[in-house]
């Protein structure tokens, strides 16, 4: 199960994942991104809540970033040593951004 909490802020949008980002749970996350991405320019995703990533969830970041190209950001903050491991051997920490 996935939680998502969206925050408005001065400089774009923060979004509070809390849950896990599975098979199942990355179509809600990727549908809401969708409907986010076009009208920011800044994304802050938190994972502070986040419990666990597939490789699901891994595309769909992908996904954010792509979309976002060269018109915008993508941060992603507190991250937990056991996601952070999975972005390391994926590849994915050398092509995200950390807040």
């Amino acid at each position: 199960m996935l939680n998502l909490i969206k925050t408005e802020e001065n400089r774009g949008i923060r979004l509070a994942l809390e849950g896990r980002l599975d098979t199942y749970s990355a179509p809600v996350l990727e549908k809401e991104l969708q409907g986010l991405l076009p009208d920011t320019n800044a994304l802050t995703m938190d994972f502070a809540g986040l419990d666990y990533i597939s490789s699901a969830g891994l595309r769909v970041l992908l996904m954010a970033q792509k979309s976002l190209g060269k018109r915008g950001t993508l941060k992603i903050c507190n991250v937990n040593e056991p996601i952070m491991e999975i972005f390391e051997v994926t590849g994915f920490a050398e092509i995200l951004s950390f807040a």
